[in-house]
């Protein structure tokens, strides 16, 4: 994948018109969705569509001018720094809220991109329409938290403390949620299988230790390299990075600390309380901040966590 940098400013208006086009297609769908429930939402995501498509045309006509008929194919897909939006305009019935949010992420990146498109470009008239493409999807940003603000049914909270919980999400909890997860899930098929391999807690612990600090490095190297955080306002990459190494190596070390106590039987189970007190967290972190109710957050992270914790002690007995 290439990086938003390397493009010039032909790509650069390439992707522009891949965006916009996508964007008009993915307001059609949220129109259809929601036509039956909220037409009045409806009507208003229809009247986005048609500005995307208007914003497209804008795009081509500039293109043409200034590189000719040809347009390559460059997709957001294709650009490192770009988040992965799920297609949840393909399910029904439509929910307004989820709807709401999906739009807020998908122009704030947008806005991202024309901004600091608009920065790099030395052409008047490029700078020119980037900026005024900026303007308006900042109008979309806010369009859309209307919308959200009109239907919930939980009061409305003041668009600043939204958008400081929104980032507060999409650069700590995100990360440190992902580290925490895979810390407290991964690494119990190694600890209990060294454990009932063994039956020696002092080795027991070092293999935890080790495989905690392994998956921390390991996870915060991943988040670090994963998206630059230019385009999606998740932050800086190497922060990110750090905060799911740690949560990572926490959540393993958590449940690897019973085994410094000498008798087997005793730091396991207090190991076991650990790992049932870690999928607690994680599960009501998740009802938290990720809008998932409680039991089934709970049910999906405690599914997992005892199926490799049952992996590790078939694997231990074996």
């Amino acid at each position: 994948m290439r990086t938003f940098s390397e493009l010039n400013q032909q790509e650069v208006l390439a992707l522009a018109i891949g965006l916009e086009e996508e964007h008009g297609r993915i307001y059609a769908d949220y129109a259809d969705g929601l036509k039956e429930t909220f037409p009045a939402s409806a009507k208003v995501f229809t009247e986005m569509a048609e500005e995307e498509n208007e914003h497209r045309r804008w795009l081509i006509d500039l293109y043409r001018q200034k590189f000719g008929d040809h347009i390559p194919l460059i997709r957001r897909q294709d650009i490192k720094g770009f988040i992965r939006h799920e297609p949840i305009w393909m399910i029904r019935p439509l929910g307004l809220d989820k709807v709401r949010k999906q739009a807020e992420a998908i122009e704030f990146e947008t806005r991202q991109f024309y901004e600091r498109a608009a920065a790099r470009s030395t052409d008047a008239g490029i700078r020119k329409l980037l900026g005024d493409l900026a303007a308006a999807e900042r109008e979309h940003v806010s369009l859309a938290k209307k919308l959200g603000q009109e239907h919930l049914t939980t009061g409305v909270r003041s668009d600043e403390d939204e958008a400081r919980r929104n980032m507060f999400v999409l650069q700590i909890v995100q990360p440190g949620l992902l580290g925490l997860m895979d810390g407290s899930v991964s690494t119990l098929a190694p600890l209990f299988a060294a454990a009932f391999a063994t039956h020696d807690t002092w080795q027991t612990f070092l293999v935890g230790m080790a495989a905690s600090v392994g998956a921390g490095i390991s996870m915060g190297f991943a988040e670090a390299m994963s998206d630059d955080g230019e385009l999606t306002g998740r932050g800086h990459p190497w922060l990110r990075g750090w905060i799911t190494g740690l949560m990572t190596t926490l959540g393993g070390v958590g449940h690897t600390l019973p085994y410094l106590i000498p008798d087997f039987w005793t730091a396991t189970i207090v190991a076991i309380i650990v790992v049932l007190a870690e999928l607690w967290v994680i599960a009501w972190i998740r009802a938290k901040y990720m809008d998932t109710r409680f039991l089934q957050a709970a049910f999906e992270v405690v599914v997992g966590g005892l199926i490799v914790f049952a992996a590790g002690i078939l694997i231990g007995n074996a």
